[in-house]
């Protein structure tokens, strides 16, 4: 039995990889801070990617591009960003913080998670200390 395969480590990768998307999202959104119209994103809930909501491929723009895996996280614009500033932009630093500091706990917790259901296989194949 491959202990990577089991279904809590498997959702730990996958939340894994949704935080990692989230953070490049998020980090995007403060880039443009100052970007006149621009709009934060945010991607779709993982809780509704888990309910089979919300998962779609990215677009291939060109037939060069590498075709994104099934079920990737969508970017979606930010239905909570309802504040502009006078040039347009919707970007609030403290949300945005906010949301990086959700993310960043999100990620300890779920690399806790992976890291001790690994060790349980540990000690019951006899590595553990």
């Amino acid at each position: 039995m491959d202990p990577t395969r089991t279904a809590p480590l498997a959702l730990a990768e996958r939340r894994l990889a949704w935080l990692d998307a989230r953070q490049r999202v998020l980090a995007e959104n403060i880039a443009h801070a100052d970007t006149p119209g621009y709009r934060p994103k945010d991607l779709t809930d993982f809780a509704a990617l888990l309910r089979g909501r919300g998962a779609v491929d990215l677009a291939r723009t060109q037939p060069a591009h590498l075709a994104s895996p099934g079920g990737s996280p969508k970017s979606l614009k930010d239905r909570f960003a309802t504040e502009t500033s006078p040039n347009g932009n919707g970007v609030s630093l403290d949300r945005e913080a906010m949301k990086i500091a959700e993310t960043d706990t999100a990620h300890a917790l779920a690399t806790r998670l992976h890291k001790s259901w690994l060790g349980m296989f540990g000690s019951v194949l006899g590595m553990g200390n």
